[in-house]
């Protein structure tokens, strides 16, 4: 597999690994586009291609969390004549294919196979029609987002006495008003209470980091229970902080990523790994250069495999250690 690195119109163009010196071209091209970079599941799609010893010249453009940057994205993919696009997230997949009304935009890829990850709700989100058959003749992608009533009912097994769940939830980022709403809903049917508070903003309508603290006391002012993370880019960003003002206030939190349990203080996350989300986008790359496969006729694949993981720290410092029948299938972080 060969790999590219190099700058185009301000933008870093840069995969993880290094330019091998004078490696000769690769029979195809992907360019996968990420948001923070080439982190986990950037990994298991290169280590995927890898071990089906498919040849390709694997690029990636890091747009850093700027949006402005996607454009220029778009243009370097057909530039680059890529034979697939791989997208990490709403953001840039919406900036790379747009929704479903966007088929016909020629500023939008429309023209080239892409294959999403990390988007939690595509449908939702207008990027395709169903899991099933996506309406689009070039989009495919997979699901990586564990369904909130396992969410719920993990916290339940954990806490027998929890009835009361708290989310802060970012007002500029639709992913986010999507998943409060979602567990809205959820709380009247599963028959919990639930308090959504929206993060405090900046002039630019922003969340402000500095507001965390306080916000966090009112979900514990409020009663609350539990604390979910929801889909948030800023409180993932920003996981020191919420994660350390949760533990001040005796509240545990439960992350649909599992970084924030082994390198933060979130104490529990019930998650697709993104490695194996990675790996998982492999399978439908693989389809879509060795197979010919069309990415309108493929399904958007689910993973099936879920990993427990809980905080032993964390516990401690909250007095809320996990029950015994939790200890036998879950990975402890010590």
């Amino acid at each position: 597999m060969k790999y590219a690195n190099r700058v185009l119109a301000g933008a870093v163009l840069a995969s993880c690994l290094a330019l091998p010196p004078r490696a000769e071209a690769a029979e195809k091209t992907l360019v996968m586009i990420t948001w923070l970079g080439c982190e986990d599941v950037c990994k298991g799609l290169k280590d995927s291609l890898e071990e089906k010893k498919i040849d390709v010249s694997f690029v990636v453009d890091d747009a850093a969390q700027d949006k402005s940057k996607l454009p220029g994205f778009v243009k370097d993919a057909r530039d680059r004549k890529a034979d697939v696009v791989v997208t990490w997230g709403t953001k840039t997949t919406l900036g790379m294919v747009g929704t479903l009304k966007d088929q016909q935009n020629s500023d939008l890829l429309n023209d080239i196979p892409v294959v999403f990850t990390v988007v939690a709700d595509p449908i939702g989100a207008g990027i395709i029609e169903s899991y099933e058959k996506t309406g689009r003749a070039n989009v495919t992608g997979t699901r990586n987002r564990v369904p909130e009533s396992v969410n719920v009912k993990s916290i339940k097994r954990y806490m027998p006495s929890f009835d009361h769940l708290g989310l802060l939830f970012d007002r500029s980022e639709p992913n986010s008003v999507k998943k409060m709403e979602e567990l809205k809903a959820l709380s009247e049917k599963m028959k919990f209470k639930f308090d959504a508070l929206p993060l405090p903003a900046l002039a630019d309508g922003t969340p402000d980091p500095a507001k965390l603290a306080e916000v966090t006391a009112q979900l514990k002012a409020a009663g609350v229970q539990f604390v979910y993370l929801g889909s948030s880019t800023f409180l993932e960003k920003n996981a020191d902080v919420f994660t350390g003002a949760a533990v001040a206030n005796g509240l545990p939190v439960l992350s649909p990523y599992e970084h924030l349990v082994s390198e933060s203080q979130a104490l529990m996350s019930v998650a697709a790994r993104d490695y194996d989300v990675g790996k998982l986008a492999g399978e439908q790359v693989a389809k879509i250069l060795t197979e010919g496969a069309k990415p309108g006729d493929m399904p958007v694949i689910a993973m099936e495999k879920f990993a427990y993981l809980v905080n032993m720290k964390v516990a401690k410092k909250l007095n809320l250690f996990p029950p015994v029948e939790f200890l036998q299938f879950v990975e402890k972080v010590e």
